[in-house]
């Protein structure tokens, strides 16, 4: 079932065939950004709960209660947040919700302008509280008294300014869950073509690491192993194309050193690689923008089918 983000037009969904320099059948739309700032709007009914919980005691605005002069008071309102139950969910980076206590830890760090699982995390472990509600309130304090000073001015802490920090962190959010979304494809994909075929080979369930190097996906035969790094790119060109071409090619040296044989799936509208430099004699290139999650199933079941006489070798006892 294909998705339609609210404010996310039918211009935003569509294919362009030409539009100016763009060649044909890529994608001019920033599909990412048009869902992403659906998302975030939709999020604003939370931001909204938090400001009437906010006047519930005794706040005007959000900066009030930044610039709150009594820790004590500052901790007890942030708790009782932490605490709150209401029928507004957050949502992540793909539009789905996170659990009620992760939701109000994650919008207090963001509104401050912190990590809350990168750089908050780690530091919970290091601070005063009995309860891990009580550490978290005493460090979101901390951070409150930080920034309060930096931003002064009242816009910062309106919705306007902090939708675009939440913006900024759904972003980085649905890098990672779009790439455990694309290997849970992958499998599923793997086990509908294998069953198929009758062809007895087992997916993993979990990414597999050698040295340094991880691999989504290893089908395993009785004797040998096929390691599957599954890379993703949206953009066309520049430097980053270059490292991701390098990526791929480490993923394919390391595995096959170590007596693997490598299968990298690449998803990628366009990329600034060669298809043919590639150290793999194996591997699948879909030419889908990563944003069009619908489109990439059936072509990746199509390109697995081309790989039949690959895994039944495999299989071979």
């Amino acid at each position: 079932m294909k998705t339609v983000w609210p404010g996310v037009t039918p211009w935003h969904n569509s294919r362009l065939c030409l539009f100016g320099r763009v060649p044909l059948g890529f994608v001019l739309a920033n599909l990412r950004l048009a869902e992403l700032v659906a998302i975030v709007n939709i999020n604003k009914a939370f931001y909204d709960d938090f400001v009437a919980y906010l006047r519930e005691n005794g706040y005007k605005t959000s900066q009030d209660l930044v610039n709150e002069k009594s820790d004590e008071k500052a901790k007890t309102v942030i708790s009782g947040f932490l605490r709150r139950k209401s029928e507004v969910e957050l949502l992540d980076g793909v539009g789905k919700p996170y659990a009620n206590s992760q939701a109000r830890w994650y919008f207090l760090a963001w509104i401050l302008r912190d990590a809350p699982a990168q750089r908050l995390g780690p530091l919970l472990a290091h601070v005063p509280g009995e309860t891990p509600e009580a550490r978290k309130a005493h460090l979101l304090n901390e951070v409150r008294k930080f920034v309060a000073p930096l931003f002064p001015e009242f816009e910062s802490w309106t919705w306007p300014s902090i939708s675009e920090v939440m913006l900024a962190r759904l972003e980085g959010s649905r890098r990672a869950l779009k790439g455990g979304l694309f290997e849970g494809i992958v499998r599923r994909c793997l086990r509908t073509v294998l069953k198929e075929h009758a062809i007895h080979l087992s997916v993993s369930e979990k990414e597999v690491r050698i040295h340094d190097e991880t691999y989504d996906v290893q089908v395993s035969g009785p004797h040998r192993s096929i390691l599957i790094p599954v890379k993703t790119r949206e953009t066309m060109g520049g430097g980053h194309a270059m490292l991701f071409t390098r990526d791929i090619d480490k993923s394919i040296s390391v595995a096959e050193k170590n007596g693997y044989t490598c299968l990298p799936i690449v998803i990628a509208e366009s990329w600034g690689g060669d298809l043919k430099s590639l150290k793999s004699e194996n591997f699948i290139f879909i030419q889908v923008n990563p944003n069009q999650v619908a489109k990439i199933e059936p072509l990746l079941i199509e390109r697995l089918q081309k790989l039949i006489p690959l895994f039944k070798d495999l299989a071979k006892r």
